[in-house]
């Protein structure tokens, strides 16, 4: 086996490990997106408005600041429109 050989080996094995992680880790992100559904089709059977609830998960995601700041432009343009 030449050393070109043996270079192919490795490399073939550590991209075949790349992709197989990779493909792991898409498995893992299916079951949970599974699991958040069903969470959300429970607080939807429960009588929760799942529209809001996404809202306020994307909001706790945020800092204070940047929730003002959106809020302060969300009014100001709602103003503008004759919205208020």
């Amino acid at each position: 086996m030449s050393s070109t050989d043996t270079a192919y080996d490795v490399t073939a094995d550590e991209l075949r490990s790349f992709v197989e992680r990779y493909e792991h880790l898409e498995a893992e992100k299916k079951d949970i997106t599974d699991q958040q559904k069903e969470v959300m089709a429970e607080a939807k059977g429960r009588g929760y408005d799942t529209k809001a609830l996404r809202k306020i998960i994307a909001l706790r995601k945020k800092k204070p600041d940047e929730i003002a700041e959106e809020e302060a432009v969300l009014d100001l343009y709602k103003a503008a429109l004759g919205m208020q």
